[in-house]
């Protein structure tokens, strides 16, 4: 082979480079036979190691303080590194490290990149488990200092000439294809995961090792929109701790940009996923609820929205459904205090006026004339139509169902299946929970794409 590697292996204090120093590097030159040189050394982080560290390295505030700083070591690090091909056991980690504080000192690490534990999966399958220590013990490699450098890059390297001899199906040369890029991808994430995902719009899913759906994203492309997450190597915590956490990946594919924007919005809602967090804010919206009371008249009540009960109509906000209200006790003669916008009779300016149901006993039907008529002229406003698009497939469309202003549900139906009234489309199509994002999707979609909209009655 001639290839020359760098098995590095680091000790630092946390999990994240941008916040956090190394306190040991050791760097194995290795032709995949043999290792030709060495190199390893304390380093002055110059922050204190927290005490769990510490009992877990042995490296000590006091063993470094007297150590060179990364900025005096950096050069000989970049000399070894340079041209290799960067080797370690779950190598974003210790690349994501070293890559940062070089680039801090004026260098810039250019490396094809080697993830022994990836490789191990392939080459050696089927053992227990594929961290250092338990994959050190399954294939009988001793390991001297554990979690300090030079041991665990020595017990790396040992490992890396075992996989170089048992390689035979060529998974090492397949890792550093220039169009593989499988190093950049979390550890338990294989290629051909990734390359059995399809081009199409759609939401997808990460999960962790308890198979808990941990983040949802859509795409107008699912390939390569998963491809994206992985495609840089952050420093940063929130991008690194979420890099080890995924574990698997699944997805939804759907006929258009549009419907993947509204199922992710739906899917985060109903999921909740700790790496989301716009989508999961609570939207401050008001509705209008019809109801009869003991009497038999209709009367109005105005609320936060509740699931699963559908409204009569939405307000932005608690201030604009009182004026609206208002507005429309005046113009339709209904009963401010019957629309809970005043508590008591005393106040009421209808009773004064001697409008006020209030002060009159059977007037049932006439005063709920008023109301229906109210209703009949808010529905008018509020149209249904459908959204026609692509589907999954040729054989199918896609249909977005609007229902007098609510977003109601969609689906996939047959070409010659496509409803032509409100009530068949509603049989047919999968209800979903309506949000107000979501409702303005369609409706900002529908004034762009007039002629996609088909007007249902």
């Amino acid at each position: 082979m001639d290839n020359l590697y760098a098995i590095v292996d680091i000790e630092t204090t946390g999990g994240h480079a941008s916040a956090h120093g190394m306190t040991e590097i050791a760097i194995f030159i290795h032709n995949g036979e043999n290792i030709i040189e060495e190199y390893q050394t304390l380093i002055n982080p110059f922050q204190e190691i927290p005490i769990f560290i510490q009992s877990l390295t042995g490296i000590t505030n006091e063993m470094v303080s007297k150590a060179p700083s990364f900025e005096e070591v950096a050069p000989r690090i970049f000399e070894l590194l340079d041209q290799k091909i960067f080797v370690a056991h779950n190598v974003n980690f210790d690349y994501s490290f070293v890559n940062h504080h070089l680039k801090k000192e004026g260098y810039t690490l250019g490396n094809k990149k080697l993830c022994t534990v990836r490789l191990a999966r392939k080459i050696f399958p089927g053992l227990p488990s594929y961290s250092l220590g338990k994959l050190s013990r399954s294939l009988n490699v001793p390991i001297q200092n554990r979690h300090r450098a030079a041991g665990d890059a020595f017990a790396t390297a040992t490992i890396f000439k075992m996989m170089v001899q048992a390689d035979e199906n060529g998974y090492i040369q397949e890792a550093l294809k220039a169009k593989a890029k499988e190093e950049a991808l979390p550890p338990f994430i294989s290629r051909s995961q990734i390359e059995n995902i399809p081009r199409q719009p759609g939401v997808y899913y990460f999960k962790d090792k308890k198979d808990k759906i941990i983040y949802v994203g859509k795409a107008k492309n699912l390939y390569r929109r998963i491809l994206s997450h992985f495609s840089n190597n952050s420093p940063h915590r929130n991008k690194q701790d979420f890099l080890r956490e995924i574990r698997k990946i699944s997805h939804q594919v759907c006929g258009t940009e549009l419907q993947a924007m509204i199922l992710e919005n739906i899917e985060i809602k109903r999921l909740w996923p700790a790496n989301n967090s716009a989508a999961k804010k609570p939207e401050r919206r008001h509705c209008l609820y019809l109801y009869e009371d003991q009497k038999g008249f209709l009367r109005f009540g105005v609320g936060k929205k509740i699931k699963n009960l559908k409204p009569t109509y939405l307000f932005n906000s608690l201030a604009e459904s009182q004026s609206l209200l208002r507005k429309w006790c005046e113009e339709y003669g209904l009963c401010p205090k019957m629309c809970n916008l005043q508590k008591t009779t005393e106040d009421c300016i209808a009773l004064l006026a001697g409008n006020c149901i209030c002060a009159q006993k059977d007037n049932v039907a006439d005063y709920n004339q008023k109301v229906n008529t109210l209703i009949g002229h808010l529905m008018q406003g509020l149209p249904s139509f459908l959204i026609i698009d692509n589907g999954r497939n040729r054989l199918e469309k896609s249909c977005i169902l609007m229902e007098k202003g609510i977003f109601y549900g969609m689906g996939y139906l047959p070409e010659h299946q496509l409803p032509d009234n409100l009530e068949k489309a509603k049989s047919l199509l999968q209800p979903y929970p309506s949000y107000q994002f979501i409702e303005k999707l369609i409706f900002d979609f529908a004034l762009q794409n007039p002629h996609q909209q088909v007007i249902l009655n």
